[in-house]
């Protein structure tokens, strides 16, 4: 019952429950887009700046280009020129004006001794597809920091003059991306070409001038922009958008990384509390369901079964006690007024067993009186003018009177077919061990049964003792029984007594033997008159066994 009562308050809380879980995941992959869709913003934001970065450095180019002093490689007021425009944009570090065979020709600071740029990827791009430039993580050669290049061809009609070269740098453009900020947990990362990293945001001391992982080296050049889950260097779990080279004017590869523990940390903390609540109500539900169960619930049953228990060992005055409205109460005291009745009805019992006890044992007396009576009259009537047939009737009339005995001996319940059997010879046999064999199992017959077979067997007796074995001194009766699927199987064979022959007519023995047994009985008998004795066959049925009484 304790079990049922925790299954209950657990019923209660699993629809609770099934909400609280179908809220989770649907904040959950609510949260997911937004954080992916935020990631996609940031990458958007950040790739256009460093375009319009570029872009505005592009046309720095296109305007130098266009200066008359570069375009004729006038070195002296080249140099000039460079120098002007270098100082008045604080996010290069110079500009200068490369031949063709790498050598440096003008520029806005003085070039080392013998420095050669031919070998610079940008430089050699420049000579292959003669158009804006973007070149990759480097350390100026010039200015000794680390730079984004960017060269653009000048051209003299189709013809390749000279390259113009600049560079970002990376100082004033980690300091653009540090002055934007990121929230706790997120990151924002610019890669050149190579995958070398020239800008995050934070910890740009660890991560600067490292390499992208290789797992990640195919989103630089992906197709199309879109948003990942990835465990980045640091170890964090991050949603991450990415940007790559590859889409028209990005010159560089811009990723924003939103960090998932960061963006979960609220919904975590919901789920953590909700949690904490569920379980607290399912102790606090399941601590009251016991104490509730146990009060109100189990200790009224179990009064209710120790009562019950009391009354089958005996003590029929143990009683519940139990008052009240509530439900077990109203029960146990109907189970109280119950057991009042019962305990009135068994009294009752008592005093009627005892009055019918008297009242058997008076009919018996008057039954036994009224046999002595039927014998005396039938005596006076007819025993001198036919004796014989007085013979019959008092034989009869005696083991009648026996069987009554018999049942009425064991007050009309039950009797054993061993001992109707032989209460219904015991007027034909002085002793029925040299005449009379018994054989079958212990079969307890209901009175309206018993009766009817003492008659039958007392009508075969007569026969035989008239006609077959039982007149012999030699002869014997066998007499067989077995019970099968509440129905007796019994067999009256005779032997050693003169022949017998089949009679010529019935008489009233025979009409005895076939009414004998009521309907319900379903009786059915067979004779078969051998010449050696006679051998009957008789079925009826009794239904189930009937326990003996006193036995």
């Amino acid at each position: 019952m304790r079990l049922k009562l925790v299954a209950v308050a657990v019923a209660a809380l699993a629809p609770v429950v099934a909400m609280l879980a179908y809220n989770e995941v649907a904040l959950r992959h609510q949260r997911n887009e937004e954080v992916r869709a935020s990631a996609a913003q940031a990458a958007r934001q950040s790739s256009s700046e460093v375009e319009r970065i570029v872009e505005g450095l592009h046309g720095l180019l296109v305007s130098v280009a266009a200066m008359p002093s570069v375009r004729h490689l006038d070195v002296g007021t080249c140099n000039e020129a460079l120098k002007s425009v270098a100082e008045s944009i604080p996010n290069i570090s110079t500009i200068f004006v490369v031949g063709l065979d790498g050598r440096p020709v003008c520029g806005s600071t003085a070039f080392p001794e013998g420095v050669r740029f031919s070998d610079r990827d940008y430089f050699q791009q420049i000579l292959n597809t003669k158009a804006f430039t973007v070149g990759t993580y480097t350390q100026s050669r010039l200015s000794d920091r680390h730079v984004l290049p960017l060269a653009m061809p000048l051209m003299e009609g189709d013809t390749l003059k000279a390259v113009i070269v600049s560079g970002i740098r990376m100082d004033w453009l980690q300091n653009r991306i540090t002055e934007r900020g990121v929230a706790p947990g997120n990151a924002v990362t610019i890669a050149d070409g190579k995958g070398t990293i020239v800008a995050r945001a934070p910890l740009p001391e660890q991560f600067v001038g490292t390499v992208i992982p290789d797992e990640y080296q195919h989103l630089i050049h992906a197709e199309q922009p879109d948003v990942i889950e990835v465990t980045s260097q640091d170890g964090t779990t991050r949603i991450l958008a990415y940007r790559p080279i590859a889409l028209p004017s990005s010159p560089l590869f811009v990723s924003a990384g939103f960090s998932k523990p960061e963006a979960f940390a609220p919904i975590e903390r919901a789920t953590l509390m909700n949690t904490l609540a569920i379980i607290g109500g399912a102790l606090f539900s399941l601590t009251a369901a016991i104490f509730i169960g146990n009060r109100f619930i189990l200790v009224p049953i179990w009064r209710i079964a120790d009562v019950m228990e009391k009354w089958r060992g005996g003590q029929t005055s143990a009683r519940t006690g139990m008052t009240g409205s509530d439900e077990l109460e109203v029960v146990g005291a109907t189970f109280d007024r119950l057991l009042d009745e019962l305990e009135e009805r068994r009294r009752r019992n008592e005093e009627v067993e005892e009055e019918r006890i008297l009242l058997v044992r008076e009919l018996a007396h008057r039954v036994k009186n009224g046999f002595t009576l039927v014998q005396a009259i039938a005596r006076q009537t007819f025993s001198r003018s036919d004796p014989e047939r007085y013979n019959s009737f008092a034989e009869r009339l005696a083991a009648l009177a026996g069987t009554y005995d018999l049942i009425l001996s064991r007050e009309g319940s039950a009797s054993p077919v061993r001992d109707v059997v032989s209460a219904a010879l015991r007027a034909h046999v002085a002793s029925e061990a040299e005449h009379i064999r018994l054989n079958g199992p212990e079969v307890v017959l209901p009175a309206d049964t018993a009766l009817p077979l003492s008659l039958v067997i007392h009508e075969l007796a007569t026969n035989a003792t008239k006609y077959g074995s039982l007149g012999s001194e030699a002869g014997t009766v066998a007499i067989e029984w077995r019970h099968e699927d509440g129905r007796v199987f019994l067999l009256w064979t005779e032997s050693g007594g003169p022949p017998v022959s089949k009679p010529t007519k019935r008489g009233f023995g025979s009409v005895l033997i076939e009414r004998a047994f009521p309907a319900k009985a379903q009786a059915r008998s067979h004779s078969d008159y051998r010449p050696e004795g006679l051998v009957f066959e008789l079925v009826f049925s009794i239904g189930e066994t009937v326990p003996a009484s006193g036995s």
